[in-house]
């Protein structure tokens, strides 16, 4: 188990900075999710973006495991207005079917618990 868990530990950090390269790469993506109410657009989705990279680079190194998910917690807390608001305007992202939109929701609580496995240092089990 604590291979397994090991191996996805390096899966989500990876999935992160991948995640997070990307909204550099299609930053117009990301823009169109900003929720209307927010402020300062652009640079939401820039720090979103370094912090995705940072914290999954973070993830890594086992030193940091622990930090990084608990920032990985909040980063997803923070960003979930943006899911919560492609899923209400789903005319504004016509590339995805309006459903998948709406099931991305609960698959961020489903990253939200994945990176909580890791909010605490490992402990050996007794025998």
């Amino acid at each position: 188990m604590r291979r397994l868990k090991g191996i996805l530990r390096l899966l989500l950090g990876l999935l992160f900075i991948g995640a997070g390269l990307n909204h550099f790469l299609q930053p117009a993506f990301y823009l169109r999710a900003m929720p209307p109410y927010l402020p300062w657009h652009r640079e939401a989705v820039l720090l979103s973006g370094v912090a995705e990279i940072f914290l999954g680079g973070l993830l890594l190194i086992q030193r940091t495991t622990s930090l990084a998910a608990g920032g990985l917690v909040a980063l997803l807390v923070a960003v979930f207005p943006a899911n919560v608001h492609m899923a209400l305007h789903p005319t504004e992202f016509p590339e995805f079917p309006p459903v998948t939109l709406w099931v991305r929701l609960p698959l961020q609580a489903g990253l939200i618990a994945w990176a909580l496995w890791y909010t605490s240092p490992h402990r050996k089990q007794a025998m």
